[in-house]
């Protein structure tokens, strides 16, 4: 059996060596390695910081002052990168700048534990030539500071390197004859504004063009020691650092100690610092706004990290720096490994400690926040404990008479939390106003599933309207059922095909019927159309089927007849006695119900024109039944049944 090992070759093999065809692995690695041609002015950057770390590794003792400085010419269409730091010999170029994948970076940080260096690879000059149809470097190193050299490649397959007068200083200067497609970046603003993102971490300064201030001033609150007020300072730097959205506040991001509790790869630990902050920006439900930079050993890594954050963190951005994550080999994106999940684990905790701190100290901002973020939170609060606990009683739910907490809600419920399954609308809408009981809107993102769990906390009731049980707590059974023949003559006289009378008692005794749809079988009907199955992911269609298999659909809505109306017991009465305005009356109430129900989404089938018209025949009707010199207009509501 074998053991791993590759078979010894036969006499009649021949071990041969791959070829590599230089050409096309420089394309690739130079053009296809990365996603955007801006990752080649942070390499170059990069490399200007490493050889600056170097050169104070190497000479400690030396003058030597940090300073990268980067310079467009637009008209001979370059960007140069020139640094002070420790140059390159002769050698070095060769065996270095020359050579694909060989990194003196990354052995120099291997032999010295300096984790200021950031070259990982020995791939990252190759970025020069995704943007570039020429590069040139001229160099002078700090070993040999009477020499200069200078190397020119034009596609980064093949070079030359002659001497040259050497650097009134060490230092290097990269220069990049830009290719057509890449002329924009030979713009001093555009480079301030990539720079200025790009390093705002690292701790040598960068200038660009003329500029006595370099891009990478802001003061960073987690690495300097700041004078004052902390949090001023963490804002000032969230300030300068966004984007799209202004911070309305920012908590700091602190290393985590392996061993720790909770959380996939948590054990690990993470050495992870930054800020985070929440977003001044609109969100809802399911937009995703969150927005957060990785940073490693200073330079920026990954612009659009937000798989580190939690899904339901929608309006958090931040920025956070770390050694121990792994890169790729682009250097763009993280390996997913267990100080990633570490850092998603710590992140997900820091925004959690630093929302209690917001309530806590600044309650003016934690309005801010609940006010603006209040939907997204909903949705949050059933992610994770802690946030639900901090929130059950702060965050606005949004009701029929605007946004209110779940106490208020239950205060004004009488106990009870009320919830409209649907969007409202028609009698349902009427009913609503008329109880001037406030009703949570049931349709709105995670509104049904934290007013449930917080009737569970506050051991509360919740009435969800439009649902089977949560209608039969609103409408009461009456005190005496209906004979069976009224019944019918009233659910003939009143309901339309797909509804069914419920006789009930109900507030306020004003109103005489309600339509109320029944949710289950209109989702049954949606998700049963034709199309549901190219609609829905087939997932959500077996659960939307399993949830409702309880209900044949029949039933669209169900009208409940208040029998504590006037004008029903007045209806009912005349019926009882013969009375042959009744069934005008019976269908004046139904000509409204289908005029009210016609303004929502419901179910009815009543046709409206029909429902006009009957009105005046109902009116004509009634008008023509009175006896000449009694009044148009009954003198009380029970004046039809009084009537011989």
């Amino acid at each position: 059996m074998s053991d791993g090992a590759p078979p010894e070759p036969t006499p009649a093999e021949e071990l041969r060596t791959t070829e590599v065809d230089l050409g096309g692995l420089v394309n690739v690695l130079a053009t296809h390695l990365y996603s955007t041609p801006l990752v080649a002015l942070r390499e170059l950057v990069q490399n200007a910081h490493d050889s600056h770390t170097r050169r104070l590794l190497e000479d400690p003792d030396g003058d030597h002052r940090p300073l990268i400085r980067v310079r467009a010419d637009a008209a001979r269409r370059t960007v140069a990168i020139e640094d002070t730091g420790a140059g390159l010999t002769e050698p070095e170029i060769h065996s270095y700048l020359a050579t694909v994948g060989t990194g003196y970076t990354r052995m120099l940080r291997e032999l010295t534990g300096n984790q200021e260096l950031i070259g990982a690879f020995g791939l990252g000059f190759l970025s020069a030539f995704s943007v570039a149809d020429e590069v040139t470097v001229t160099t002078t190193s700090h070993r040999e500071p009477g020499l200069g050299h200078r190397y020119r490649s034009r596609g980064g397959e093949q070079y030359r390197v002659e001497p040259v007068p050497a650097r009134p200083s060490p230092g290097t200067v990269v220069e990049l004859a830009l290719k057509a497609e890449h002329g924009h970046l030979a713009d001093e603003d555009v480079l301030r504004d990539v720079l200025g993102r790009y390093c705002v971490l690292l701790p040598i300064p960068v200038h660009v063009g003329d500029d006595e201030q370099p891009v990478n001033s802001v003061e960073v609150p987690w690495r300097q020691s700041v004078e004052g007020d902390q949090y001023a300072a963490r804002m000032r730097f969230a300030t300068a650092f966004v984007r799209r959205f202004e911070p309305l506040t920012a908590f700091p991001v602190l290393p985590v100690e392996g061993g720790g509790a909770g959380g996939e790869g948590v054990g690990s630990g993470t050495d992870a610092v930054g800020l985070l902050w929440v977003q001044d920006g609109g969100t809802y439900g399911s937009s995703d706004n969150r927005d957060l930079a990785v940073y490693l050993r200073g330079m920026l890594l990954a612009e659009d990290a937000r798989d580190l954050l939690p899904r339901w963190a929608g309006f958090i951005g931040g920025v956070v720096e770390s050694n121990r994550l792994t890169p790729t080999a682009s250097r763009e994106d993280l390996q997913r490994d267990e100080h990633y999940h570490a850092l998603r684990q710590a992140l997900t905790d820091a925004i959690v400690d630093g929302l209690y701190e917001t309530a806590r100290l600044r309650p003016a901002v934690w309005r801010r926040i609940l006010a603006r973020h209040g939907n997204d939170l909903l949705g949050a609060a059933l992610c994770d404990d802690r946030l639900f606990t901090l929130l059950a009683d702060d965050v606005p739910v949004p009701t029929s008479q605007g946004d209110l907490t779940a106490g208020a809600l239950r205060a004004a419920g009488g106990g009870a939390v009320h919830v409209a399954l649907g969007s409202g609308g028609g009698f349902e809408e009427m009913l609503y106003r008329a109880m001037r009981v406030p009703i949570a809107r049931g349709d709105r993102y995670a509104v049904l599933p934290f007013l449930r769990r917080y009737a569970q906390l506050r051991g509360c009731r919740v009435v969800e309207l439009g649902s089977e049980r949560g209608d039969r707590e609103l409408f009461r059974d009456p005190e005496r059922p209906l004979p069976e023949h009224e019944s019918a003559w009233l659910a003939g006289a009143l309901a339309d095909p797909g509804e069914q009378l419920v006789p009930a008692r109900f507030d306020p005794p004003g109103l005489p019927l309600v339509l109320v749809p029944d949710r289950e079988a209109e989702l049954k009907a949606r998700i049963e159309d034709d199309q549901a199955d190219a609609r829905i992911p087939s997932a959500a269609l077996r659960l939307a089927r399993a949830f409702t298999a309880r209900t044949d659909g029949e039933v669209r809505a169900r009208l409940y007849l208040n029998l504590a109306s006037p004008a029903v017991q007045d209806l009912l009465a005349a019926y009882r006695g013969g009375h042959t305005g009744s069934a005008t009356a019976a269908g004046l109430l139904r000509s409204i119900k289908v005029i009210m129900a016609a303004a929502s989404a419901g179910p009815s089938e009543g046709d409206l024109t029909a429902a006009l018209a009957g009105i005046g025949t109902a009116v004509s009707a009634l008008t023509a039944a009175v006896p000449a010199g009694l009044p148009e207009v009954p003198d009380s509501p029970g004046a039809l049944a009084e009537e011989p």
